[in-house]
């Protein structure tokens, strides 16, 4: 007599497993972005008085061009609001600045915090250079430090235009187009989830520039201080 052949499972049990877990992690994705501003070390407020008072300061010696001097201020003005944090301040350092190729713009950028939540760099370019800003997970604000940028967004007819001491605020999710005169140097800080927006500045080195040790070096020293900052309890 012939074995009758069990019946074989339906796949429809399986949906509610899947749609569980799915309600699961929209919820937990949910919970952790209404309270992402509790794991934010800095401000954009203490940060801008750290840039306004390194511009003054430039200023008064004569150096506010010199973006050299203008930087080594700004990162011992960091240091003194900041001494809980672990900053990076060794930008005399070449091994320390790679270039960074995004949205067709090219620049050179020095690392001076890195955390999941929030990130600190000086960005800029000696030459100049325009590009695609990138749609962010992240509030940014770029304080302009030296020269100048300019940029839009679609449908606008007219630049805004940002000179040394003015902050260009993106808030998450907005893009526009960009434009910076050359020896134009800022202070970069992202405040959001920052792992969502490396795809982006890391894509053109792999698909375009096809510059693998830029690439290299960029995770290296994004990923020890992220690294680093998880280890001290800085999410």
């Amino acid at each position: 007599m012939a074995k009758a052949k069990p019946a074989q499972q339906s796949s429809f049990g399986k949906w509610p497993i899947i749609g569980a877990v799915l309600i699961a992690l929209y919820a937990l994705c949910s919970f952790l972005d209404s309270n992402v501003h509790k794991f934010y070390a800095m401000t954009p407020e203490a940060l801008n008085n750290a840039v306004q008072t390194s511009l003054s300061a430039s200023r008064a010696a004569g150096q506010d061009k010199n973006a050299t001097y203008v930087v080594d201020t700004l990162l011992s003005n960091l240091v003194k609001t900041y001494p809980e944090l672990d900053l990076q301040t060794d930008f005399r350092n070449p091994r320390e600045w790679v270039f960074n190729n995004a949205g067709g713009a090219m620049g050179s950028m020095y690392i001076i915090h890195a955390s999941i939540t929030e990130y600190l760099i000086i960005f800029g370019s000696a030459v100049g250079t325009e590009g695609h800003t990138g749609r962010h997970t992240a509030d940014d604000y770029f304080h302009i430090l030296t020269g100048q940028q300019r940029c839009y967004a679609a449908g606008d007819l007219a630049p805004l235009i940002y000179n040394p001491g003015d902050v260009n605020l993106m808030p998450r999710g907005v893009v526009r187009q960009y434009w910076m005169d050359g020896e134009t140097w800022a202070l970069e800080y992202a405040a959001g989830w920052i792992p969502p927006m490396l795809p982006f500045g890391l894509a053109d080195m792999l698909s375009s520039t096809l510059d693998y040790i830029s690439f290299y070096h960029t995770c290296r020293i994004t990923a020890r201080e992220m690294v680093k900052n998880l280890l001290r309890g800085k999410i």
